[in-house]
């Protein structure tokens, strides 16, 4: 649950509570409308440069309201331009979000698209054992504004727009669902952000009741899943929310999306060495891609501090790929980018918080249970 101290930020507000705020304190409706363009269309950082709003009005608002919320305490960059930016929080926290440059490959030759890893919680209660996210727990959710605002601190920071969100960095977006919906909305709207619904991508680990609840919402974002087994009996060792959402109930969830929906899913596939990249993984991971018309993404495993796993060869990753491609499943193996700037999820975070003494170090050992291979 999130902090009440946090502030309220106007990133988070849709136009009709800025227009009721304003109401109430007793000035004209138009106001509201100026309060809002300046937030999202002129992106100020305070409220005292909303130089068309009476100062009586900006004093008033300034003891209610913030704009900002987070500040960046360290950017990385890498060889291949991936940057990943820490993020600090009202309450002294970190969330990461990455933002990586198109691959040509997969985009029709186009060569400046920027997608953005957006976080949606800090920490996570999931407990995947190949991610840093969770390695010190759930700490809270974060809130409609400060999802939004990781968009708006990267496009300050890099004067660069971002034209592609993905949230799957740290959390998991589906137990954050009132304020991932609404932060979809602001990032959506025209008044607000203005990325358009298609370039929305909502990654889940496989909360099968709530996809079913996103397959109601109207506007046409695109769902895909953190699979990384292709059985239960080797997703179970990997991804403890298997347990509570086995395949059978995940798939069902999927195909009452697809129900619904007309974009394709896409299946995030992690490979690791000896735990899920064997050849029989892939035969099983073509059938599921086939039965629910998914895409797949197979990223070779981003080396975590303190985690035991590693990637495979590329000889390896290559056999796996081709096992899908001959089934007809459409599949890309992804290189993972900044690789050498601990881009996996978590790592800057954990890392600074235990420097600053907010958490204890992790033992990974409490978390090394994995039994035999696949």
């Amino acid at each position: 649950m999130t902090d009440k101290k946090t502030p309220q930020s106007l990133l988070g507000m849709m136009p009709a509570e800025v227009e009721a705020l304003i109401k109430e304190m007793g000035e004209p409706g138009f106001r509201a409308k100026q309060v809002v363009e300046w937030t999202f269309a002129r992106r100020v950082a305070d409220i005292e440069a909303m130089t068309n709003l009476p100062k009586a009005l900006r004093e008033r608002l300034k003891e209610r309201l913030v704009t900002r919320t987070m500040s960046v305490a360290t950017v990385s960059g890498s060889a291949d331009t991936t940057r990943k930016f820490l993020l600090k929080l009202h309450d002294g926290r970190y969330v990461e979000t990455v933002l990586i440059p198109a691959n040509p490959a997969l985009y029709g030759g186009k060569s400046d698209r920027r997608t953005l890893c957006v976080s949606s919680q800090v920490g996570c209660a999931y407990d995947c054992k190949f991610c840093a996210s969770g390695l010190a727990g759930f700490t809270r959710n974060l809130t409609a504004a400060e999802i939004v605002e990781q968009i708006v601190q990267v496009e300050a920071h890099t004067g660069e727009r971002v034209d592609n969100l993905v949230f799957m960095g740290m959390g998991e977006p589906l137990a954050n669902f009132s304020n991932l919906i609404q932060a979809i909305e602001i990032l959506n709207a025209e008044w607000g952000i203005g990325i358009g619904a298609r370039h929305m991508t909502v990654s889940t680990s496989g909360l099968a009741p709530q996809i079913h609840k996103l397959a109601d919402f109207p506007l046409q974002i695109r769902l895909a899943i953190s699979l990384h087994g292709a059985s239960d009996p080797v997703r179970d060792q990997i991804m403890p929310v298997n347990r509570k959402y086995p395949l059978a109930e995940l798939f069902g969830a999927l195909e009452a999306w697809n129900a619904k929906r007309k974009q394709f899913l896409t299946f995030e596939f992690i490979l690791i060495e000896d735990v899920n990249d064997s050849l029989d993984q892939a035969r099983m991971l073509a059938k599921r891609a086939r039965s629910v018309n998914a895409k797949v993404n197979l990223i070779p495993y981003n080396t975590v501090d303190g985690l035991p796993w590693k990637r495979p060869s590329e000889q390896r990753q290559e056999a796996f790929l081709a096992v899908l491609t001959s089934a007809g499943v459409t599949a890309t193996l992804r290189r993972e980018k900044g690789h050498d700037i601990a881009a996996a999820c978590g790592q800057l975070r954990l890392k600074q918080e235990t420097s600053e003494g907010i958490i204890e170090s992790p033992i990974p050992e409490k978390r090394i249970t994995i039994g035999g291979g696949n």
